[in-house]
């Protein structure tokens, strides 16, 4: 869409501020901006390549007497079963440099010792797989595209990885309905793709779109950029087939909105995180793309105003919003730092928020973002900001918050918390969390200070904060000022440790902070019920 001179811009001359945060001129150079997002920050030294074994991070934890050691003749019965292609062999060869991808999670936190990974490429290879397992009591670790951020789809210790990667296959598409019918296996990025030549969104959205699958995203019930329009997976997701393990294939593959026969059962997969069983295929609801889009980038004064800039979006654009990102000070300067390009706004600000919406009636959607932006610009809301003109200009104000993450690993690594807190409290945690790293000595600009800054983002629309502490090292020092604070603290606003990325191995033993005893209990029965040998992605979750 090409710059247009339109009423907000002569509204802005009417504020005291001298520059105009909307011209032509600060957008032209919008498209000088690095837009690529890789998956992992590069090493910064050999030394970076080590990844400490999860079982020596955490030594309270044992190998289950009750699960085998694999010997060559299971290996013999999986490549018989798979074929060679579904196999890669660390048992009766040296496999470590194949193997070692799928052993280690993208943070480089966690490293499993699994010396098979198996790929199946149906369904029914995946219910042979399991059963097998079953009887001959293999754990098993269900792998996606390995983009978690609690250790959940890696090994701890000798576990078989099953990854879904070959299970890539697009069913069908009802155009009418919007039904999308995919193997578990299908990146996101790529049925998002599909969806566009057709007119049509995925529901969600993630900064590792390119590499995260289906299945996965199911399995941890994942949240991301588009939850305030769209929803949860937990409504989007019609149906779903999944291999119990036992070899049991749970046909649900509903492809109806409505469908009230009985037990929702397909709900007890949604953020599992494969500790039931393994998702085979999805059903999903598509809403239709919009035609018009629009991203504005704002720098804000206080976390104050950035409450009333989201409460006046929410009720001036309405149906329109689509995503309102938060992002703190520290964030912007560590991406900055990283990629060295020019930031969208020029100064600092305390806080910044990038606001999309979507519609389509591109002249109305334009005027109604228009008046948002004219009214808190005029409260002194807003205190600078820049308005994507076109796509690419969009693409790269979005860079900025979709690139966080990777640009945090850079140092050397990166405590994670992913929650949800009531959003009067949502920054009272960064805050009081660098309070306490700075009373411990642990933050400073040299390589004598393990941590690099305390960061805050995440999502406004659904009140969800990813807390993260960027390290040049992880350290028991570190670990020791944030747990259990961090999840006491949340215990006290009734918030939830986990919002979005499941409890995995790293939250495990703190579900005691959001959820009750008789949560928990009832959360066990299901899966001793389902899974009573234990072996599927054991040592997480419960």
């Amino acid at each position: 869409m090409a710059p247009r001179p339109t009423a907000l811009l002569s509204a802005l001359r009417a504020v005291r501020r001298p520059r105009l945060p909307f011209s032509p001129q600060n957008l032209a150079s919008l498209r000088l901006f690095t837009t690529t997002i890789g998956r992992r920050a590069p090493d910064l030294s050999a030394d970076a390549k080590k990844i400490k074994l999860t079982s020596a991070s955490y030594p309270d934890l044992q190998r289950d007497p009750r699960f085998t050691q694999l010997t060559e003749r299971h290996v013999a019965h999986f490549k018989k079963l798979l074929g060679e292609a579904g196999v890669i062999d660390g048992v009766t060869r040296d496999a470590t440099d194949d193997i070692q991808p799928f052993n280690e999670d993208w943070m480089r936190k966690y490293r499993g010792e699994s010396r098979l990974v198996l790929k199946p490429a149906s369904t029914e290879e995946v219910s042979e797989v399991l059963k097998y397992c079953n009887e001959e009591k293999l754990a098993v670790v269900p792998q996606g595209g390995n983009t978690g951020l609690v250790g959940g789809s890696v090994p701890v210790f000798d576990e078989v990885i099953i990854n879904m990667s070959r299970m890539n296959r697009i069913h069908s598409f009802d155009e009418v309905s919007g039904t999308l019918v995919v193997d578990a296996g299908v990146i996101l990025e790529v049925a998002d793709q599909y969806l566009v030549e057709r007119g049509y969104i995925f529901p969600l959205d993630l900064g590792a779109k390119g590499s995260c699958q289906i299945g996965g995203n199911v399995a941890t019930n994942a949240g991301g950029l588009r939850l305030l329009r769209y929803g949860s997976l937990h409504g989007n997701v019609l149906g779903l087939e999944a291999v119990l393990p036992d070899g049991t294939v749970v046909d649900d593959l509903c492809m109806l909105r409505k469908n009230n026969t009985g037990y929702d059962l397909k709900q007890l997969f949604i953020g599992a995180e494969g500790s039931l069983g393994i998702i085979t295929k999805v059903s999903v609801i598509c809403p239709q793309r919009s035609s018009a889009v629009n991203v504005a980038f704002f720098g804000l004064e206080s976390f104050d105003k950035v409450q009333q800039a989201f409460r006046a979006a929410k009720g001036q654009l309405s149906e329109i919003l689509s995503a309102f990102e938060l992002m703190d000070a520290t964030s912007q300067r560590l991406v900055h730092d990283v990629r060295q390009t020019q930031k969208p706004l020029e100064g600092d600000h305390p806080f910044y928020c990038l606001i999309e919406t979507s519609g389509s009636n591109g002249d109305h959607d334009y005027e109604k973002l228009e008046s948002f932006l004219e009214d808190v610009m005029s409260r002194e809301i807003v205190s600078d900001g820049v308005l994507a003109q076109d796509a690419t200009q969009a693409k790269s104000l979005w860079s900025w918050r979709e690139g966080i993450p990777e640009c945090l690993g850079h140092w050397g690594g990166t405590y994670k918390y992913d929650v949800s807190i009531p959003l009067s409290d949502l920054y009272k945690l960064v805050e009081e969390t660098q309070a306490r790293m700075e009373e411990a000595g642990l933050v400073g600009n040299d390589d004598s200070y393990p941590v690099v800054g305390v960061v805050g983002y995440g999502h406004m629309g659904d009140s969800n904060l990813h807390l993260n502490v960027a390290v040049r090292r992880y350290d028991p020092s570190i670990e020791q000022v944030l747990e259990p604070f961090v999840y006491e603290w949340i215990q006290s606003r009734n918030g939830s440790i986990s919002a979005e990325h499941g409890l995995g191995l790293a939250k495990k033993k703190f579900i005691g902070y959001s959820r009750s005893e008789t949560m928990v209990g009832l959360m066990k029965n299901i899966k001793d019920l389902y899974d009573p040998n234990g072996i599927m992605n054991p040592y997480k979750y419960i």
